[in-house]
C-alpha cells in the first residue's frame, strides 16, 4: 500500500513503466487483460494514490492523479484508462471528505483494504450517463432490487466493487436515480465475456448483467432526482475525476505518438532528399508543426481545470446554484477538446511515420486505435455541445422537449 512517504515517481518507476510497454502489444494483440501489469501497479501502491493520508494514501488530487495516469498512459495506454475506473470513484470519494461530506467514508475504507473498484454505467439507450438509467432499482426492504445490463465494464477480471446507477420509477411522478455499489459476490450477478474492441483491448470491459440483485442500503451512495437536479458533488466528482483522467490518457498517448513520428521522420531517407532525412523536406517540416501546434495547448488546458477544480471542491459546501454546472461544462468541454485533439495528433502522427506506421507490427498503429477511443468516452462531442450551450445560455437542462 502507498504511503505518505512515497512519492509518484517511486511508485511509478521507469523500470516498471518500461515492463509495461514492453508486455503492451502482446496484451493488445491476445485481446488479453493486462494482469501481470496490474498485480504490479497494485503492489507499488499506485491504486491508492487518491486516498487521503488517513486511509494509507498520499492523498493526491485530481490534478496530481492525472499527470501520473498521463505518464502512465504513454508507455501503456490501456493500462491508464482501466485504473481511471477506478480513480474516479476513490477520487470522489476523497474530495467529498476533503469537503466535509463523509457519506462515501466507506469507499475510501474499501479501497484501503484492497478493494478495486470499477464503473457500472454504460447501457444501451441513454446517453446521458449517471443522469439517467434504462436500469431498474425496485425498493425492497433494506435496499433495492437491481435488473440491469450495464456495457464496458472496465477490469472485469479484478474488480470487487462495481459503481453503478439506476431508475426507481415506483412513483412515475417521482421518479428517482439510485447511484450504489455491488460487490462481486452478490447474488444475481454474472459477466458475459463479450471484450473485443477497436482499441484499449487489455482493459477487458465485458458486460455486467444483474438479475434481481440485492444491494443493501449500506452499499447506496445516492437517492437522488434524475437530470441535472441530481448533479451534487458526487456525480459532479464522477465526472470531474473521469473525464480530466481521459484527457490526460488520450494526451499522453498522443505525446507517444508524436515523439515516435518525429524519431521516424528524422530516420527517413529519400532519393529525392539530397541532404539526408526527410527532416529537411518542406510538407513534413510543415506535418510536424501541425502535430506539435495540435498538442501545445492541450497540458495547460487539462492543468487550468483540472487544478481548478481540485482548489474549488474545497469550498463545494458554499457553491451557488450555477457553480456546479458551471464546473460541468468546463470538464466535458475539456475531455472532448482534449481527445478530439489528441486523435487528430495521432492520426498525423501515423501519417508521417509512412506505410510502415500502419503495420501490425507498428506501436504507431495500436496507438491510432487506443486514440480512436477516446472519442467514445462520455461526454461524447454530441453531448458536450448540448451541455456547455444550454449552460452558457443559462438554460434548464431538465426541460422538455430536450430540443426546440
Amino acid at each position: 500500500m502507498t504511503t505518505a512517504t512515497q512519492t509518484p515517481a517511486t511508485t511509478l518507476s521507469d523500470e516498471m513503466l518500461e515492463r509495461f510497454r514492453s508486455r503492451a502489444a502482446g496484451y493488445d494483440r491476445e485481446n488479453k487483460f493486462f494482469q501481470e501489469d496490474f498485480d504490479e501497479l497494485k503492489e507499488a501502491g499506485y491504486l491508492n494514490l487518491a486516498l487521503p493520508q488517513e486511509f494509507g494514501g498520499p492523498g493526491l488530487n485530481v490534478a496530481e492523479v492525472g499527470r501520473q495516469q498521463r505518464r502512465l498512459a504513454y508507455y501503456a495506454p490501456s493500462d491508464a484508462v482501466a485504473v481511471n475506473m477506478h480513480f474516479y470513484w476513490t477520487g470522489m470519494a476523497a474530495d467529498l471528505y476533503r469537503a466535509g461530506d463523509k457519506s462515501c467514508e466507506w469507499v475510501l475504507e474499501d479501497a484501503a483494504k484492497g478493494e478495486v473498484f470499477a464503473a457500472g454505467h454504460a447501457e444501451r439507450g441513454n446517453e446521458l450517463v449517471g443522469l439517467l438509467s434504462t436500469a431498474q432499482a425496485t425498493p425492497e426492504n433494506g435496499g433495492y432490487r437491481i435488473n440491469a445490463h450495464k456495457s464496458f465494464g472496465t477490469m472485469t477480471p479484478v474488480w470487487t466493487r462495481l459503481g453503478f446507477h439506476a431508475m426507481d420509477m415506483t412513483d412515475p411522478s417521482a421518479p428517482k436515480v439510485v447511484h450504489g455499489f455491488a460487490t462481486r459476490d452478490t447474488e444475481g450477478i454474472r459477466i458475459q465475456e463479450n471484450w473485443d474492441s477497436l482499441g484499449m483491448r487489455a482493459t477487458r470491459s465485458d458486460d455486467t448483467i444483474f438479475e434481481n440483485a440485492f444491494v443493501p442500503m449500506e452499499r447506496i451512495a445516492r437517492v437522488v432526482p434524475p437530470g441535472a437536479a441530481g448533479l451534487d458533488l458526487f456525480l459532479l466528482g464522477v465526472f470531474a475525476w473521469a473525464d480530466v483522467g481521459f484527457s490526460n490518457v488520450y494526451y499522453g498517448v498522443a505525446e507517444r505518438a508524436r515523439d515516435l513520428a518525429i524519431e521516424e521522420v528524422k530516420n527517413k531517407t529519400s532519393l529525392g532528399i539530397s541532404r539526408g532525412s526527410l527532416a529537411y523536406h518542406a510538407e513534413f517540416q510543415h506535418g510536424v508543426a501541425d502535430l506539435v501546434l495540435t498538442l501545445d495547448p492541450l497540458a495547460p488546458h487539462i492543468d487550468a481545470v483540472s487544478n481548478g477544480y481540485a482548489a474549488a471542491v474545497l469550498n463545494a459546501p458554499s457553491w451557488g446554484p450555477m457553480d456546479g454546472a458551471g464546473w460541468a461544462a468546463k470538464i466535458v468541454s475539456l475531455k472532448t477538446n482534449v481527445t478530439e485533439s489528441a486523435f487528430r495528433a495521432v492520426d498525423k502522427a501515423v501519417e508521417l511515420a509512412g506505410g510502415f506506421g500502419v503495420s501490425r507490427h507498428s506501436e504507431l498503429e495500436r496507438l491510432f486505435r487506443d486514440s480512436r477511443m477516446g472519442k467514445i468516452h462520455p461526454a461524447n462531442s454530441m453531448l458536450t455541445h448540448e451541455l456547455v450551450s444550454k449552460i452558457t445560455l443559462g438554460l434548464d437542462l431538465d426541460a422538455q422537449p430536450r430540443w426546440g
